[in-house]
């Protein structure tokens, strides 16, 4: 681990940092100038006037996302704050560009008022085709998102929130074939109600999963509906049954969620579930329960981590990249469910017949991988939209 740290200070001091801004022209003699800049650019300037649409024709605007965090739940670390968050907004949009050839800014926000941060964005979003909200602590992340999407004509994504969430479906997708069972019939546990929890919830109900075979936990336990400290996203998934603890709760349940802390599921929940269990233990850096100590309790699970180390990595790099490439390439207003469901999809068609306990997931170095989401994407959604 500390050569790790010292080769991560490194490398990011070397820049320092991990982003510059390239020419996609040449600018090499007077002309070029005059073309580029005054007078020529004004001849541009002067078409989207009269058609505000030719600014996706003429200007970055068809291919530049906004990566925008207020730095108050960056990765594992908390609250941390704008500076300490523009490492990983750099990481986003190196992410961006590298797997989908989308150009992205890292904009970090010395506010974390709600209506200041929308009020921010909106301004800036003219210059934008896309914005991806990052690390914005929950509740405020689902108000802040939702506002967005209302009052803004160009995506917007929270990509903790629904990036977690496509991946978890898709590997399901796949887990569930190997294991014969059914949307409707499945018992799921999802602990941790955060962002990523509760958008892991509303897109399994999209799926097809029954709301009240879903028990979902926060700190304090089973969230049910007789708690009076339920905010109005967790109050959707509250529960009447007479279950309190997460050890309740795993009786008999076939799926485990989890976004939340580390060796929180014991040898005897492990064994208390269902037959042939699927266990995404999400935690970072350390999860729920490790896939060796698992796999030694039971031979019959299928267990996915966010870890790289390990098989089955739950890793947002494998949805945010494609859905902004797809959603700027159709122009498209929004990123709604049904998008996001597609990519599942997409995802889990691209290992074929190829799945197994050990690869329920594809990697993002897989070969043909971007190719292959972009495309089948972008067929989907415009199949779904006849």
């Amino acid at each position: 681990m500390e050569s790790l740290k010292k080769k991560a200070l490194e490398v990011h001091k070397k820049g320092p940092g991990k982003l510059a801004i390239s020419s996609l022209v040449p600018l090499e003699t007077q002309f070029d100038l005059s073309i580029l800049y005054t007078p020529g650019v004004g001849e541009v300037s002067k078409e989207i006037a009269k058609n505000r649409n030719l600014v996706y024709d003429y200007t970055s605007k068809s291919h530049l996302v906004a990566v925008v965090s207020d730095g108050s739940a960056v990765l594992g670390l908390g609250n941390i704050g704008p500076e300490a968050a523009l490492p990983v907004m750099e990481g986003k949009a190196l992410l961006f560009k590298r797997f989908a050839n989308v150009d992205a800014v890292p904009i970090v926000l010395d506010t974390q008022d709600p209506d200041e941060i929308i009020n921010i964005v909106k301004a800036i979003s003219p210059g934008f085709g896309g914005i991806n909200l990052e690390d914005i602590s929950a509740p405020r992340c689902f108000e802040i998102e939702k506002r967005l999407i209302e009052e803004l004509n160009i995506p917007v994504f929270h990509d903790d929130q629904h990036g977690t969430a496509i991946v978890v479906i898709a590997g399901l997708i796949n887990a569930l074939k190997l294991v014969n069972k059914t949307w409707n019939e499945v018992q799921i546990v999802i602990n941790g109600a955060g962002a990523a929890g509760i958008a892991i919830g509303n897109l399994l109900i999209e799926k097809g999963v029954k709301k009240e075979n879903i028990v979902m936990l926060d700190s304090k336990g089973v969230i049910r509906e007789d708690r009076s400290n339920l905010n109005e996203y967790k109050r959707l998934f509250a529960t009447s049954r007479n279950i309190y603890t997460l050890e309740e709760a795993m009786k008999g349940a076939d799926i485990f969620i989890g976004v939340s802390v580390k060796d929180i599921i014991t040898p005897e929940m492990l064994l208390s579930m269902n037959k042939n269990p699927i266990i995404f233990a999400m935690a970072n850096p350390d999860p729920e329960i490790k896939p060796e100590i698992a796999l030694n309790i039971r031979k019959d699970i299928i267990i996915a981590t966010g870890r790289s180390d390990y098989p089955n990595q739950v890793n947002n790099v494998l949805a945010f990249p494609f859905i902004f490439r797809v959603a700027l390439d159709l122009r498209l207003r929004k990123i709604d469910n049904r998008i996001k469901l597609l990519l599942s999809e997409v995802l889990a068609e691209f290992l074929g017949e190829n799945i197994t306990k050990d690869k329920i997931i594809p990697s993002v170095f897989d070969e043909g991988f971007s190719e292959f989401v972009i495309d089948r994407l972008k067929s989907k959604i415009l199949e779904s939209s006849l």
